[in-house]
């Protein structure tokens, strides 16, 4: 991910975010899943996918501990 996106990611409102990680998670559910069947190629990209989540919830946090 790039510090550019990471910059659009923490800027994004509340709702965004929740959205985001409920996408992320089902597109991690589906990549575990098609690793299990061997179809995924790219194993990198679960890695990914987890960081992104993480720093989803990271900014979700923070604005909420700043909204206080």
């Amino acid at each position: 991910m790039k510090k550019k996106d990471i910059q659009e990611m923490k800027n994004k409102p509340a709702p965004e975010l929740k959205k985001l990680i409920e996408d992320d998670t089902e597109r991690l559910r589906a990549l575990r899943f098609d690793l299990a069947a061997g179809k995924v190629k790219n194993v990198a990209e679960l890695r990914e996918v987890r960081k992104k989540i993480a720093r989803a919830k990271t900014f979700l946090s923070q604005q909420a501990s700043s909204a206080k």
